[in-house]
């Protein structure tokens, strides 16, 4: 029997895809208005860091 007869039979299985799709779109969110509101300075001492040596 393959997978997916497996998933057939799980009432409301439908909903986990769409709660996954919103769930990273606003993981991505976030992290795209942390990287545009955060301090420029962190990111050039982050770059640096591998040179720092």
């Amino acid at each position: 029997m393959k997978f997916i007869n497996y998933l057939k039979t799980i009432d409301g299985v439908s909903i986990y895809p769409l709660i996954t799709l919103i769930l990273f779109g606003l993981f991505f969110a976030v992290v795209v208005m942390w990287v545009s509101k955060s301090n420029k300075k962190y990111f050039e001492k982050a770059k640096n860091i591998p040179l720092n040596d």
